[in-house]
């Protein structure tokens, strides 16, 4: 079963006093010198610029930003519209309006104006804070140990490998040829019997003509 539609007390009290201060704002607004729909859109401007700064306020204290100038807007907007609920009462001669009123209801336009912008392009979101560098270690700074380096040295040959080196050959001399030591002892025993002395490896080499090597083995052999 459908619940039948019943309404809200509260709505209807908001409805009777937004009319109401709508009306003594253009009335207002009509005795300052607006007239026709000039008279009709002052109420609109400050309601508008009252609940914008009350909407805005709740959106930066729910953000836990600061809410100061949303807060001074929605006082100056409170304050036009209470005073022209006062005005109305009795305490203003609608037929003769000061001069300081008619140039606060002519400057009213600029002052909405300014309030309405700097409310909508005031941010909710807090911002986010910057990314702080990590502090730098303090004191010296320490020095990386350097690599152990290891050199393997070669293992020493074993006693056995020496022992079973074979032994330097002696060289062997030259060969020398039967004539040719024949001629050679003919040679030796000529200069012996010419200078009495055997003859040594030098002068047999110049004598024969043959290697100093060859010389030396001949001499050592005619020894």
């Amino acid at each position: 079963m459908s619940r039948p539609n019943r309404l809200d007390p509260v709505l209807i009290q908001a409805v009777i006093a937004g009319a109401l201060s709508f009306a003594h704002l253009h009335d207002i607004a009509e005795a300052a010198g607006q007239h026709d729909w000039k008279a009709w859109a002052y109420p609109v401007s400050v309601d508008l610029l009252l609940v914008a700064a009350w909407r805005r306020m709740r959106a930066l204290r729910a953000a836990n930003r600061s809410a100061r100038a949303a807060w001074t807007w929605f006082v100056i907007a409170l304050t036009a519209s209470l005073g022209a609920n006062i005005a109305t009462a009795g305490l203003l001669d609608i037929n003769a309006v000061p001069t300081w009123l008619r140039i606060l209801v002519a400057g009213w336009p600029a002052l909405a104006f300014l309030g309405g912008t700097l409310l909508a392009h005031t941010p909710t979101a807090a911002p986010e804070p910057a990314a702080e560098p990590a502090p730098a270690p303090e004191g010296p700074p320490v020095s990386e140990p350097s690599p152990h380096v290891t050199v393997e040295r070669a293992p020493d040959p074993a006693p056995e490998l020496l022992a079973s080196a074979p032994a330097p050959q002696p060289v062997s001399s030259p060969p020398v040829p039967p004539a040719l030591l024949a001629h050679a002892r003919r040679v030796a025993d000529t200069h012996h019997a010419a200078t009495g002395s055997p003859i040594d490896a030098a002068t047999l080499r110049t004598r024969l003509g043959v290697p100093p090597a060859l010389a030396d083995v001949i001499a050592a052999q005619l020894t």
